[in-house]
């Protein structure tokens, strides 16, 4: 058995174990980045609040349904980010009885971190692989990402 604990003897790995190591990587990278640049209130799980809100503001139940997690457990995660000063709840304009949830100046300021830690693996990667072949893995799993 292989030291992967997820593959069986004599099967090529699982191709969900092969996309998870990389994303794996990259969130230890964020998240190292982040809390070296003071942000260690962030923890990979608000990744989800991150990568789904509008500049302008998302409501809770859209943050969750985009995340693909409960309103709970997003409420949560977006309470967490209120109380560390990332994000705020605001009226939504289109409709007075909702809130949207946007990044404050302390939440914007954590994004550029987040992207240079992730450009910089990226680069990593694309030197590793060789150009060629790191760019047709791009375009491949762009191409997979828009067919689903």
């Amino acid at each position: 058995m292989s030291t992967d604990h997820q593959q069986i003897e004599g099967l090529p790995p699982n191709f969900g174990i092969l996309l998870r190591r990389p994303f794996q990587a990259i969130v230890q990278a964020v998240d190292t980045r982040l809390a070296a640049a003071g942000h260690q209130a962030i923890r990979p799980a608000h990744g989800a609040v991150f990568q789904f809100i509008d500049g302008e503001g998302t409501r809770v139940s859209v943050l969750a349904e985009r995340a693909q997690v409960t309103k709970q457990s997003m409420a949560e995660l977006v309470t967490h980010l209120e109380a560390h000063g990332y994000v705020e709840r605001v009226p939504d304009p289109t409709d007075r009885r909702a809130k949207l949830v946007r990044l404050t100046e302390r939440g914007w300021a954590a994004v550029p971190v987040a992207l240079a830690a992730i450009a910089d693996l990226t680069a990593q990667w694309r030197a590793q692989l060789g150009a060629a072949r790191f760019d047709s893995l791009r375009a491949a799993l762009a191409e997979l990402n828009d067919l689903l």
